[in-house]
């Protein structure tokens, strides 16, 4: 019983699933915050884009009066 209870207390198996849960936790997060905001910027650039294009940009006619 003692052998039994000195085993238990040692095992680490179930502190190092945890710290892995937590890690992996962290990594995700931080990858949908890069994701979003990455996705903002690339809007802000074709917004920006289409502002100083100013309705001149080409349509699928290739006549130059395309709209964004």
């Amino acid at each position: 019983m003692r052998n039994m209870m000195k085993q238990f207390r040692d095992d680490e198996n179930g502190a190092a699933m945890v710290e892995y849960s937590i890690l992996i936790g962290i990594i995700a997060a931080a990858s949908i915050v890069a994701v979003i905001a990455i996705g903002g910027w690339v809007g802000s650039q074709f917004t920006g884009l289409c502002t100083k294009l100013n309705g001149k940009g080409l349509n699928a006619a290739g006549t130059g009066t395309g709209t964004c």
